[in-house]
């Protein structure tokens, strides 16, 4: 008998698919907001931003403003994910790009979905098939090769060999620490609400970034940066498609399919980026990047091969 419903089998990797697009506009509204108000202030506002609005959604579609009848081991493998996810991955990401400048980060960033898989089969013990390797390698080759058509010029800071070393290093420890918190994500939101579990890991990453701001004293450049209003404005926008709804979707990703899987087809950002710079921002494509986007796509598509 023909499944009726042949999509439905997929509804994880359709998931992951949805993310990367929320991901692509957050991209665009906190490079915007980072410019006007700092990329550590917006940090902490998008996830102040992102609460609120779960907190709504949640009342709403639970009837339970917060997580309050999730288990204590799910808020500890949650919180840890955030830790992770949020706190570690974050800012280790945002300083590596300016010692060493966004194409190589995001280049190293580009290898999430292979650290994803691996720590989904330490944890969780997945196993992939040829087709999801075939695929992941496609996607992260056309994904790197998109992400290597970027100019060099202006990137990083000057500074010698010592400088660039550290922020590769910084870069492999946020690529690690965002494949680990996927990975516990994924075990704290096994038999939970994909909303609420973001609920719990946005609540962590608010205490987090307190804590941090507190120990460098960044609290008068936050008080500064919320009376900006453009810079609010961006920084509102991103929160709604990144920690809001981007982060919910990822979490009901890494709920119905591999984590490995659904990194790869979250990492297509740089992909879906392309036709936006053409059509809005009137800059020329190259043809690498297009190629790259297409192998990067057909890598996706392997993903949805029928499933046994």
């Amino acid at each position: 008998m023909s499944n009726p419903e042949p999509l439905f089998q997929y509804h994880g990797e359709l998931a992951a698919l949805a993310t990367a697009v929320c991901w692509t506009f957050t991209s665009l509204s906190f490079e915007a907001a980072g410019k006007r108000i700092g990329s550590m202030c917006v940090n902490l506002i998008r996830l102040v931003f992102a609460l609120i609005f779960l907190t709504v959604l949640c009342w709403i579609l639970r009837g339970r403003p917060a997580p309050t009848d999730a288990t204590l081991e799910m808020w500890g493998w949650l919180a840890l994910s955030a830790v992770f996810g949020f706190c570690i991955c974050d800012l280790c990401l945002f300083r590596a790009l300016v010692l060493i400048g966004p194409r190589v980060a995001m280049l190293i960033m580009s290898l999430v979905p292979p650290f994803t898989a691996l720590t989904g089969w330490l944890i969780m013990g997945e196993v992939l098939k040829w087709n999801h390797w075939l695929g992941m390698a496609l996607t992260v080759s056309g994904v790197g090769w998109v992400v290597l058509e970027r100019k060099r010029t202006g990137e990083g800071k000057k500074g010698g060999l010592s400088l660039d070393l550290w922020g590769i290093a910084l870069v492999f420890i946020a690529a690690i620490g965002q494949a680990v918190g996927l990975v516990l994500s994924k075990k704290g939101t096994l038999n939970y609400d994909p909303f609420q579990a973001t609920q719990i890991r946005v609540i962590t990453g608010v205490v987090g970034f307190m804590i941090i701001f507190t120990c460098i004293n960044w609290w008068p450049k936050f008080f500064k940066a919320i009376r900006h209003k453009s810079g609010m404005a961006f920084t509102t926008l991103g929160a709604f498609w990144g920690p809001f709804l981007g982060v919910s979707l990822s979490l009901v990703a890494v709920k119905y399919t591999e984590s490995g899987i659904a990194a790869t087809i979250m990492s297509i950002t740089p992909v879906l980026l392309i036709p936006i710079v053409i059509f809005f921002y009137k800059k020329k494509v190259s043809l690498r990047a297009i190629i790259g986007a297409v192998v990067a796509v057909l890598g996706v598509a392997l993903l949805f091969l029928p499933k046994a």
